[in-house]
């Protein structure tokens, strides 16, 4: 099940965070996201576990992901992308017209997953990324 993400399930989403980036967002991050106005984030549960999360800021009629991860025993199961499918029918329902993301360039499995849902490469940031510093892929998707 896909859901609006609760203040409950901070703990959940800061656990899957530190499993999965070398520079992760604090539980006082995610506190204040979840009361940022332009700040929308949803879950994956599954057996009432949370196995995934993502997030978006609503930008006038833009989306901007902020961050998306699923846990890493649950990856490879597309869980990833059902999440990400999720996102975007939020961000329609929100009047968004097109969505942006930045990935790390090695990361090629989540660039092979974003193009499968109709992503498409538009730039690149140099060092955006530490701990290892690297370039981001920019990529945007519409959603009309």
């Amino acid at each position: 099940m896909i859901r609006q993400m609760k203040s409950q399930d901070i703990a959940s989403v800061v656990l899957i965070e530190n499993q999965s980036f070398s520079t992760p967002w604090s539980k006082e991050s995610f506190k204040a996201e979840m009361i940022n106005e332009k700040a929308y984030y949803i879950v994956y549960e599954l057996d009432n576990n949370i196995i995934g999360y993502g997030g978006f800021w609503k930008i006038l009629d833009e989306g901007h992901f902020t961050n998306l991860a699923i846990k890493p025993i649950y990856r490879g199961n597309g869980y990833g992308k059902q999440l990400i499918q999720g996102m975007m029918e939020l961000a329609k329902t929100l009047n968004i017209d097109k969505v942006t993301l930045e990935v790390r360039e090695s990361n090629i499995i989540a660039l092979k997953a974003y193009a499968t849902l109709g992503f498409y490469i538009e730039g690149k940031r140099s060092r955006y990324y530490a701990n290892p510093i690297e370039d981001a892929i920019i990529m945007w998707a519409s959603l009309q």
